[in-house]
């Protein structure tokens, strides 16, 4: 007979396969509380509901009975009581100090109420020689509660008495106030309606923090319609108010160097928003520090070879070593400078629309080979000497300028700018004006390199800052020369600058440097038909400022040793 518990599947030979498990019925999971053999759960749902409402409704009902077993129901009763209680005590107060201030009146006598208010000598002598009259000292308590707490009262029998001691407090309180006969605290009707230290408060009432508060804002009002004088800029200079449809966003780069600042100078004055960007390889912070405080003013740091996003409606980009031992230190950071600066500043000024002008340099005619040089001469350059990195990155500059004229129509201005001396050049640039002041200046000798008779031609800082604005404001976008036609020879200027100075140094002369190009003087026949600038600034005029400005210097420093002709990194 076959197991019940097994499959009626039957294997090999009869026997059974897959033995049946036994049937289990499922667990019952409903949980019985009247059943003790069933789950250990205590609480049915019902009853967890019940007591959770219990709970909930017990937290609210147990401050309310609180509240009526303490008796808090009547605290804003009390509180109405106690303050009618502070009422009838400053009442109390008042009438006090309005006795003693009538017997005081009626006695004659003068004394002094000080307090912390700012006020000018002229108001202050306004008050010694008026007057005087004011209540007596009241007592601490009657003090605290009539006096506001910004105010302090310190009298004495004594120093009324003693003339001495009024002079002495004279000399050392912040300001002296006085109430005269004809000006009464509170008025007879005041004090009826009056509600006792509130009333006292109101009629002594002074404006130390406003007083303080207006004079920042008057100051903060004239630091921003002027420059600061500073060491290098000792003169103030007037900042005019333009409203926001003629106010420009103006983008200077190098305008912490010698040219670029005095173009900020300009720019300020005339009321626009500028921005300096400047890596301060030879710009100096000293050239702008006067106008950091100007709320108009920007600085910040940078490198032109990376690129920038700001957004401004002008572009001058004159960020890049000037002088050949500057610019022969790293020929090719000079070139970076020179090409991917440009490009990044041709792309900033593509995207916002702005013009730009590009401070080229008659550099780029090498040793020129046509005399005077106009704007049509296509120079003479040696492609591979010490000065090519940059004459070189200036004429590629001036390439890509004209090809995002031409190809994605930026507005651009090309300025050819000739030697220019001025305030704020670099005391260690090796530029010919600045050895031979600092030179002649400290009785050392003034070297020459060459024989000398190699000329050149120098304008004043101020028009070639004139012509910059004027080519960038103009209609005129080709290649413009902006320098002086007066031209001198590198050892008249020498003797020229030690006749001004009264200087004792003897003039030698040291081999000729590599490329140095033989004669120097503009064509600027574009520029006085194109933008109307020719140079006003005589030479010698300008010389008189630049000797004053390196003699500060020289006397802030102590001594100092002129470059020479070789590569050189700028000193501070």
């Amino acid at each position: 007979m076959s197991n019940p518990n097994t499959r009626s599947l039957l294997g090999h030979r009869g026997r059974s396969l897959y033995p049946v498990r036994p049937v289990q019925s499922p667990p019952n999971r409903r949980v019985n509380p009247f059943n003790n053999g069933g789950s250990s759960s205590f609480f049915s749902r019902q009853t967890l509901f019940v007591l959770m409402f219990g709970v909930m409704f017990g937290y609210i009902l147990l401050p309310v009975l609180l509240v009526q077993h303490l008796g808090f129901e009547d605290l804003p009763m009390q509180s109405s009581l106690k303050a009618m209680n502070v009422r009838n005590e400053g009442l109390a107060a008042l009438e006090n100090f309005n006795g003693k201030r009538k017997s005081f009146y009626q006695e004659g006598t003068t004394t002094k109420y000080q307090s912390r208010r700012i006020l000018s000598n002229d108001d202050a002598a306004n008050d010694q020689d008026a007057d005087e009259r004011t209540p007596p000292d009241l007592p601490k308590e009657e003090e605290s509660a009539s006096v506001d707490s910004t105010t302090t009262v310190e009298v004495s029998a004594e120093e009324e008495d003693d003339p001495a001691k009024e002079e002495k407090t004279e000399k050392t309180v912040d300001s002296v106030v006085t109430v005269s006969d004809e000006v009464a605290l509170v008025s007879d009707e005041e004090e009826s309606d009056s509600n006792g230290p509130q009333s006292m408060d109101s009629a002594i009432s002074f404006n130390t923090l406003n007083d303080i508060e207006k004079r920042i804002v008057e100051d903060r009002d004239i630091l921003s319609r002027q420059s600061i004088p500073t060491a290098t800029s000792p003169t103030v200079m007037k900042t005019a108010f333009l409203a926001d449809h003629h106010r420009k966003k103006i983008l200077v780069t190098g305008g912490a160097g010698f040219v670029g600042s005095h173009l900020v100078d300009k720019l300020m004055m005339e009321g626009h928003e500028v921005t300096v960007v400047d890596n301060f390889f030879t710009g100096q912070k000293k050239n702008i520090a006067h106008w950091l405080h100007h709320p108009n003013f920007s600085l910040v740091v940078h490198d032109v070879t990376e690129p920038i996003q700001l957004e401004v409606d002008q572009i001058y980009h004159l960020a890049c070593p000037a002088s050949p031992p500057h610019y022969q230190y790293n020929p090719v950071k000079t070139i970076k400078t020179s090409t991917m600066g440009t490009l990044n500043m041709l792309g900033l000024a593509k995207r916002v629309q702005a013009r730009m002008l590009l401070t080229s340099t008659s550099e780029i005619y090498g040793d020129p080979k046509v005399h005077p040089q106009p704007e049509s001469y296509w120079g003479n350059v040696n492609t591979i000497g010490p000065r090519a990195c940059y004459d070189e990155g200036k004429r590629v500059a001036e390439t890509m300028m004209y090809s995002y004229r031409n190809q994605n129509n930026v507005d651009v201005r090309v300025a050819r700018i000739f030697n220019t001396f001025g305030p704020r050049m670099h005391p260690n640039d090796g530029r010919v004006v600045s050895n031979f002041i600092i030179q002649s200046l400290q009785n050392k000798n003034m070297t020459i390199y060459g024989e000398g008779q190699q000329t050149r031609s120098f304008q004043y800082v101020s028009d070639l800052v004139d012509g910059l604005h004027a080519l960038m404001n103009g209609d005129y976008d080709m290649p413009v020369n902006l320098g002086n036609p007066d031209e001198y020879s590198v050892k008249k200027f020498a003797t020229y600058i030690k006749d001004m100075t009264k200087s004792k140094s003897e003039i030698v002369f040291l081999p000729k440097s590599q490329d140095d190009p033989s004669q120097r003087r503009p064509d600027i026949t574009t520029a006085k038909e194109k933008i109307g600038w020719e140079p006003k600034v005589a030479v010698k005029e300008g010389l008189e400022h630049t000797i004053a400005y390196f003699s500060r210097v020289l006397k802030e420093a102590g001594e100092i040793i002129p470059t020479g002709p070789g590569a050189a990194k700028p000193e501070a």
